[in-house]
């Protein structure tokens, strides 16, 4: 990078997969952005507390399995949680973050989490390379959204869910 050139947004992959964690940061490289990994909700949430750059973006799946069984609690900082509560906490420690979902069954995923189709950008699994450039870039291009309160009109140009 030469200068005055600034940087790539920097995405945060969250997926108990590796193969769909692997797949994403080729495509987004690939693409021009700077990625992040974490295996799970806990590593995430730590990535977001503690690295030092710009996080500009969260792309998570919305299911998210502990590695072992254990309680979420208000003493643990790093607690396991599913793919909408880890974008709940991680847009209270970095406001400026926006979210998309994903999810290899959306309909079933998000009605069991108590989430309604529409009100945050979603990815359905398997996507195509094309869909998730173009779902980052126009996400991306909107002002982040506090979780927990109801999204704006839809303007034409919002960014539509995948799947």
């Amino acid at each position: 990078m030469t200068a005055g050139q600034t940087q790539p947004p920097t995405i945060l992959i969250v997926d108990d997969e590796p193969s769909i964690t692997k797949l994403c940061r080729t495509l987004l490289e690939a693409a021009g952005y700077a990625v992040l990994e974490a295996d799970g909700s806990s590593e995430a949430l730590k990535i977001c507390t503690l690295h030092k750059g710009p996080i500009d973006l969260l792309l998570t799946d919305l299911v998210l399995p502990p590695p072992g069984f254990q309680l979420a609690s208000t003493s643990n900082q790093f607690p396991h949680v599913h793919g909408h509560e880890l974008a709940v906490r991680a847009t209270m420690i970095r406001s400026e973050l926006r979210i998309i979902l994903m999810s290899g069954n959306p309909d079933k995923d998000l009605t069991s989490h108590g989430i309604k189709r529409g009100t945050l950008p979603f990815l359905a699994k398997p996507f195509e390379r094309d869909r998730l450039i173009a779902l980052v870039k126009n996400v991306l291009a909107q002002p982040a959204m506090p979780l927990g309160v109801e999204p704006p009109a839809r303007a034409a140009n919002d960014a539509e869910w995948f799947g």
